[in-house]
């Protein structure tokens, strides 16, 4: 397993108001991030919230290109970005205990935290198609380049670590610095992995690791 220090190249916040950062996602140009009741639009490059939309949003994030989904309790919530609509829920299939989302191959997949699982769930039913077992309690997740990625945050430590989607085998790990936690995880499909900052209500990109080459799937 390839092991290192993760390095941050940004933060962004605390922002008024929010005193808590839970899931994030990337749409091409802004930073979602959940914050308890309400979704923030952030603007990377300034550092700026554009725009938030009224919901409930407990836990992770996600876009599927068109649409965001969005963790709240014990569903998932399919919302329009550009009306703030909630168009229709699943049941999540940790009924409540879920963490992190992210969207790849036409699918969900869903953290549970103290379960310590990755859950991928068809988006229409929410019916699990897979399991995916860690050993740490898992937050974000993201998939990059056919990379599947997930934080966990245990205690005092966090860190960010790529995994087998087919064995849940760790293949790389960055640890962030003491008390310094990972809520939400999400890449911007290039060098940076956007992470949510918790109870410090900040979002952090932490550099991700360069390959000699990456194929397969992408997000």
């Amino acid at each position: 397993m390839q092991h290192s220090n993760a390095e941050i190249v940004g933060e962004y916040g605390p922002f008024p108001g929010i005193d808590r950062v839970h899931g994030v996602t990337y749409d091409g140009q802004q930073v979602w991030f959940a914050a308890g009741d309400r979704l923030n639009a952030l603007d990377p490059a300034s550092g700026e919230i554009g725009r938030s939309i009224d919901v409930a949003a407990d836990a992770g994030t996600a876009f599927d290109g068109q649409h965001l989904f969005q963790l709240a309790e014990d569903r998932i919530q399919k919302i329009d970005p550009k009306t703030g609509r909630v168009l229709a829920t699943i049941p999540a299939p940790g009924g409540g205990g879920d963490s992190g989302l992210a969207w790849a191959e036409g699918t969900l997949w869903v953290g549970n935290y103290r379960g310590r699982k990755i859950h991928q769930v068809d988006p229409e039913t929410g019916a699990i198609l897979r399991i995916i077992e860690s050993n740490r309690f898992v937050t974000g997740v993201t998939w990059v380049d056919g990379e599947l990625w997930h934080a966990t945050w245990e205690g005092e430590e966090s860190d960010v670590r790529r995994v087998d989607p087919g064995t849940g085998e760790v293949l790389e790990r960055l640890d962030m610095p003491p008390g310094m936690g990972v809520s939400g995880l999400e890449s911007d499909g290039g060098d940076r992995f956007f992470c949510g900052g918790g109870k410090s209500g900040k979002v952090r990109a932490v550099r991700r690791p360069k390959r000699s080459s990456a194929k397969g799937r992408s997000k």
